[in-house]
């Protein structure tokens, strides 16, 4: 499986980014741009605790296995890569969600003296910086599903990976 890379995911909120700074000149030029939701912040913050108690979970029950505790319970491999899958996943829709209220959140930056205008840019703020935690969350949970190097002796014999 492919690692997350920091370059695609920031070309990623570039691209988005700039598209939609230049949607909201546009929009905003033919009428009135739409509002940018309080709720998308809470939303990707949302994910990213969700992507964190996966990863603790998991490093928790994989530190417990390499310990060798009585009644610890492994890991299963398919279990680990459907967590990866789900963090890349995550990082990907929420680099261009983030770089598209990024965007927004910038062309609203020369309206910051009307009040909507200036709500609507914190929002965007507040929504690009949930999604910086999603993707580190997300980095995060690869780093504890990653399969020890060849080079290492991490693994317990039982075809449970272990980090």
């Amino acid at each position: 499986m492919k690692q997350l890379r920091l370059g695609v995911l920031a070309g990623l909120f570039a691209a988005a980014g700039v598209l939609s700074w230049g949607g909201a000149r546009l929009w905003d030029s033919l009428g009135t741009l739409p509002s940018v939701p309080l709720a998308a912040s809470i939303v990707l913050a949302v994910i990213a605790v969700i992507l964190l108690a996966t990863a603790l979970s998991i490093r928790t029950r994989l530190r417990a296995q390499r310990e060798r505790r009585p009644g610890a319970k492994g890991v299963e491999p398919l279990m680990a890569a459907r967590a990866v899958v789900f963090g890349q996943a995550s990082a990907l829709v929420t680099a261009l969600v983030a770089g598209m209220y990024g965007g927004t959140g910038v062309f609203l930056l020369s309206f910051l003296d009307v009040p909507p205008r200036r709500d609507q840019a914190i929002y965007a703020g507040a929504a690009v910086v949930a999604g910086i935690a999603v993707i580190a969350a997300a980095f995060f949970l690869e780093r504890v599903c990653r399969l020890p190097e060849d080079g290492e002796n991490n693994h317990d014999g039982t075809g449970t990976a272990t980090a």
